[in-house]
């Protein structure tokens, strides 16, 4: 049971093209954000569909294999851990933010083959 502890598996495709930064540190970071979609039926029977945008950081030679294979409408497979994080706006709100930091991907389409 210790590899079910904050483990997240998504299918879904990537919203934009994956924007990369090299840190003071030398180690590079990947954020991209992926929709997942639900289908499923309402009480009155009707098809509804529902997505969910979430937000994927990478590191290092994950955070590279991703802005080198990944495009914008590409699908693929995310496995990683949940990361909440708060920061405070200019306004001096405090936001809050979810991510996953990926392990793993794998590229199931292109943003072609998506199409």
């Amino acid at each position: 049971m210790k590899n079910l502890v904050n483990r997240v598996q998504l299918i879904g495709n990537l919203g934009k093209d994956v924007q990369t930064s090299d840190l003071s540190n030398g180690v590079k970071k990947a954020s991209v954000s992926i929709a997942t979609t639900d289908v499923y039926n309402s009480k009155s029977g009707e098809q509804v569909k529902e997505t969910q945008w979430h937000n994927l950081i990478a590191w290092g030679k994950t955070a590279e294999r991703m802005s080198n294979m990944l495009g914008k409408g590409a699908r693929i497979a995310v496995q990683g851990k949940l990361s909440n994080r708060s920061y405070e706006d200019k306004e001096g709100v405090t936001k809050y933010i979810t991510e996953i930091i990926v392990s793993e991907f794998m590229l199931l389409k292109t943003n072609k083959e998506a199409s």
